[in-house]
C-alpha cells in the first residue's frame, strides 16, 4: 500500500504554509530575464507565481515524474532530476528549494513519491546536505539560492553545511508555527 493510499494524499506534494513562504519572500529578489531554477518543483505552484511575477524564466526539477508532469501542467519546463545534477556549471541565476526538511525517524520511511517530499531523515538535513555540496557549482557568480528550512533541521546545521561547502547564509524570511519557524536562507557565493 502506497503512502497515497494510506493517507488519501496525492503523490505531488501540495502548495502549503511553507511554499507560500518561499514564495513571497523571492518575488521581489528576483529579476527580469533571470534564470531561475525550482529544485523539487513539486506541483509548479512556486515556480508559476515567480515566473507570472517576476517576468523570470523559471524552470523545474524534481526527482518524482509525476511532480514534473504537474509543474509542466502549470506551464512550467520541468526536468526529472535529482537535485540540481543534470544543470551545466555556473548556468543559474536563482536556485529555490523547499527541500524535504521533516525529521523522520528510519522505521517510519515508506518508500512512497510523496515520502520523499517530505522526509528529510534522521535529522531533516538528508537532501539538504548534498543540495548544499553541488549548488554552488551550477550558480552564477552573482547568483543566490533561496532555501527554505526549518528549525526542525537545525538552521545552524544548515549554515554550517553551507559554510563548509563555501557558502554564505543569512535569513530572509521567517513565520512562526507552534512547533517550528520557517525560515527563508539566502545563500551566495562565500566570495559574494
Amino acid at each position: 500500500m502506497t503512502l497515497e493510499e494510506r493517507r488519501e494524499m496525492p503523490t505531488v506534494y501540495e502548495p502549503a504554509e511553507d511554499s507560500r513562504l518561499l514564495a513571497e519572500s523571492v518575488i521581489d529578489r528576483i529579476d527580469t530575464g533571470e534564470r531561475v531554477l525550482e529544485v523539487g518543483v513539486g506541483s509548479g505552484y512556486v515556480a508559476a507565481r515567480v515566473a507570472a511575477e517576476t517576468g523570470a524564466e523559471v524552470i523545474g526539477c524534481d526527482i518524482n515524474p509525476e511532480a514534473c508532469a504537474a509543474a509542466r501542467e502549470e506551464g512550467i519546463e520541468a526536468v526529472r532530476s535529482n537535485l540540481v545534477d543534470p544543470f551545466a556549471a555556473d548556468s543559474i541565476d536563482v536556485v529555490l528549494f523547499n527541500p524535504p526538511y521533516l525529521p523522520t525517524p528510519p522505521e517510519q520511511e515508506w518508500d512512497d513519491p510523496l515520502e520523499h517530499a517530505l522526509s528529510g531523515g534522521e535529522s531533516g538535513r538528508r537532501v539538504i546536505r548534498p543540495f548544499l555540496d553541488d549548488v554552488g557549482r551550477v550558480l552564477r557568480p552573482s547568483g543566490r539560492v533561496y532555501l527554505l528550512v526549518s528549525t526542525l533541521t537545525d538552521i545552524e546545521a544548515v549554515s554550517e553545511l553551507a559554510a563548509d561547502a563555501g557558502l554564505n547564509t543569512r535569513e530572509i524570511a521567517e513565520e512562526s508555527f507552534p512547533f517550528e519557524r520557517l525560515v527563508v536562507l539566502e545563500i551566495t557565493h562565500g566570495n559574494s
